[in-house]
């Protein structure tokens, strides 16, 4: 992304299948990581976004994942696969 981005080197997008399974997915990346700079969405669990400065995590719902389609937005960015 830092060819690209301004804001930060990193942006990871995941899935979770209900708003239960979003806040424990983003609780367990504070727990591993610690806590983030910013956080959005923790409170409804449809679209989480954890802001570590160099990293931003968005964790959407599909339906919410495939409408603003960040993955389209940031098609020039190289993709890493893990």
């Amino acid at each position: 992304m830092r060819e690209i981005c301004s804001f930060t080197e990193y942006i990871i997008i995941g899935t979770g299948m209900s708003d239960r399974q979003i806040r424990a997915m983003a609780d367990h990346v504070i727990s591993e990581f610690g806590k983030p700079f910013g956080t959005e969405g923790l409170e409804q669990g449809r679209w989480v976004l954890l802001d570590y400065i160099t990293s931003v995590i968005h964790i959407f719902q599909d339906d919410l994942r495939h409408y603003y389609d960040l993955e389209g937005m940031w098609f020039e960015a190289k993709r890493l696969h893990g």
